[in-house]
């Protein structure tokens, strides 16, 4: 009996150990889990490919944590949830974004979180998430992927314009016209000479321009004054004087008209007087 006493009483030794064991370990895990790391969500649009449970998670390019879990969002199949298990104490802020990104040619991927604004707020629990949510972006790639269709499309129709412009007809019309160009510039090239003289005229002529101004402003300040004159001579007693010397002058061509008519009929009587007696009755 002393012996299987000493064996329960063993046994229950080693059980309590083991349970202390036990509660020792979950002990240091939840405070491991409550006080060395902190958790986050993001929401993925689209294929996550590269992504997977324990994938690295880089703040502004240093890795601070891993993926600790991926899910299907139960409303949208397009979503993907990501669980970022993180270091405390990052301060990771409201307008924080998170993206995946490519890592070298290895053809993996991990989550970069970018840092923020220093103004804007720490990101606390959301909409009873139960983990704060960080905003999800594309990242780089993803947009050429997405818009690549788009890409594709615009660069089709610029070939299609391009073929149109490189047409038979218009490569003709093309090549006509550069024949053209170089036929007018041989020409010029030709005429470099007469070109030059002209162009040392020009030089010469605009030399002498600021002389002919001058003597044209001279002229037409003479021109100026003659015109005041004329103003002047017809204003005042000048136009009326003129008057009565031409009404003069029209008596005295009319007295010589009379004179010369006399001449003309009878011209002894001008120089010896009219000798004509008249008749005297008895």
């Amino acid at each position: 009996m002393e012996t299987r006493a000493n064996y329960v009483a063993v046994g229950a030794f080693v059980l309590v150990c083991i349970l202390a064991l036990v509660i020792t370990i979950l002990w240091l895990a939840g405070a491991q889990y409550s006080h060395e790391y902190k958790y986050y969500r993001t929401y993925f649009h689209g294929p996550v490919t590269g992504l997977g449970k324990g994938t690295a998670v880089r703040y502004n390019g240093i890795e601070v944590g891993h993926i600790l879990d991926l899910q299907f969002d139960p409303t949208d199949p397009q979503i993907v949830i990501a669980t970022l298990q993180v270091q405390p104490g990052l301060g990771i802020r409201t307008d924080s974004i998170s993206s995946i990104e490519p890592q070298g040619l290895t053809g993996g991927s991990y989550v970069e979180i970018s840092g923020g604004t220093k103004n804007a707020q720490l990101l606390d629990n959301q909409g009873g998430e139960g983990f704060p949510v960080i905003k999800a972006a594309p990242s780089a790639l993803q947009q050429l992927t997405q818009s690549a269709p788009q890409l594709l499309s615009k660069l089709n129709d610029v070939a299609e314009r391009l073929q149109a412009v490189l047409s038979d007809d218009n490569v003709k019309h093309l090549t006509h016209t550069l024949a053209n160009v170089d036929q007018v510039t041989t020409t010029i090239a030709g005429r470099s000479a007469e070109i030059d003289k002209a162009l040392a005229n020009f030089s010469a002529a605009s030399k002498e321009l600021p002389g002919t101004i001058a003597t044209a402003n001279q002229s037409l300040k003479k021109f100026g004054k003659l015109a005041d004159d004329a103003d002047d001579f017809v204003r005042g007693d000048g136009l009326a004087e003129l008057t009565g010397l031409i009404a003069d002058t029209r008596r005295t061509v009319t007295s010589l008209d009379r004179l010369t008519t006399q001449l003309d009929r009878q011209p002894t009587k001008l120089l010896f007087g009219d000798r004509r007696k008249g008749y005297t009755p008895p």
